[in-house]
């Protein structure tokens, strides 16, 4: 088979090769025939939330290991039809072939990383917290960036993307943001993102225009639905109101509405400032603290589990997870699966996807690479 056919079945091999090992094949095909037994008992039925719980593991498994078998048919079939075409000399229905075999490879690729959102929150709303580092205006400015590639990002999953929580720079971008997207997996894509992403450029801000390194933090955690208990004791809380910040003028806040709530044990502070009601306020305050709570849990399983685990660190040098460049050269660079881009301008306009699949994929296989950072 010529090279670029066989380019395009290894890729597709990979992601199948990678399905089976998440899925863990043999026993999921065991456990959807369990599944399906259960299903035709009737006793299953009487407890409507173990039969919801059920119908949702089927569900996935099917979806799962039926996209994993139409793969390997369509991946086998295409093969036999360019090695039929090629021994024929056909090259219009060789080409054909190669064509179908990029189509699928792309399809394989989709059908991987929607198998392995398969966690315990993944199919969860998120919110995304992102703080500016040290290094004022270049700083704010990069964490505003960061803000719109998310918010770009989302708008291109049909994501709904709710402001919570903002405080801008004093010249230009945001101090913080903390945004709410809505929609199937929002979790289980965002949650990649967590860690300190890293911005080199020649600043707009300095009149000698030196290149400029700029750090801002990502801290992405699950909304708490109601089927997920955590427990939080009042007196483990300090909430504090003050006046939310605002563009004035007429709609001005003039009232102490926004509410921070400090959770002493860990030391997790929220806030939200964007209802008029401070009641409103403090009710998605002990959201977002449910949340961030939540997710602090399944960090710690997924170190126990000696997992990758996004957790908050220091903003700055030798903590990045990824690597703008915009000057010299245009590079993006993730420093954990070393998945890169040389389209800044289409990743800070949302184009993540292959980042969130690469990282999805390594902690998935466990695997780590060495991966030298850019200058």
């Amino acid at each position: 088979m010529r090279a670029e056919a066989q380019a395009y079945a290894d890729q597709i091999n990979q992601a199948l090769a990678l399905l089976r090992r998440f899925l863990d094949w043999d026993r999921a095909l065991r456990r959807l025939d369990e599944l399906n037994a259960r299903v035709e008992d009737q006793a299953l039925w009487n407890d409507p939330k173990a039969a919801q719980d059920v119908m949702r593991e089927r569900r996935r498994l099917d979806e799962a290991i039926g996209a994993t078998r139409a793969i390997e048919t369509e991946l086998n079939d295409t093969a036999e039809l360019i090695e039929m075409a090629e021994a024929e000399g056909d090259e219009a229905l060789a080409q054909e072939g190669v064509a179908a075999l990029a189509a699928l490879a792309e399809r394989a690729e989709q059908d991987k990383v929607k198998a392995l959102l398969a966690g315990e929150a993944d199919a969860n709303d998120t919110y995304v917290e992102i703080n500016s580092g040290a290094g004022g205006t270049e700083s704010n400015d990069w964490a505003g960036m960061l803000q719109r590639m998310y918010q770009r990002w989302a708008e291109r999953h049909g994501l709904k993307v709710e402001l919570i929580d903002h405080h801008a720079g004093e010249q230009a971008g945001i101090k913080s943001a903390t945004m709410l997207l809505k929609g199937e997996n929002a979790y289980g894509y965002a949650k990649t993102e967590s860690g300190v992403h890293r911005l080199v450029r020649i600043s707009p801000y300095d009149s000698a225009a030196r290149r400029h390194t700029s750090f801002a933090s990502v801290w992405v955690y699950p909304v708490v639905d109601d089927n997920i208990d955590v427990e939080i004791v009042e007196s483990d809380l300090r909430i504090d109101t003050y006046r939310a910040s605002g563009a004035g003028g007429q709609h001005i806040n003039t009232t102490d509405s926004a509410v921070r709530i400090t959770h002493l044990p860990t030391g997790i502070v929220v806030q939200c400032q964007n209802q008029r009601s401070q009641h409103k306020n403090k009710a998605e305050a002990y959201n977002q603290l449910r949340a961030r709570l939540y997710e602090r849990e399944l960090a710690e399983r997924e170190a126990a589990a000696n997992a990758q685990n996004a957790t908050k660190t220091d903003i700055g040098w030798g903590h990045q997870i990824r690597s703008y460049v915009l000057q010299p050269y245009q590079l993006v660079k993730d420093l954990r699966t070393g998945a890169t881009s040389t389209s800044p301008s289409d990743v800070l306009d949302g184009d993540l996807d292959k980042f969130m699949a690469a990282a999805l994929s390594q902690r998935v296989t466990g695997e780590t690479v060495e991966v030298e950072d850019v200058d």
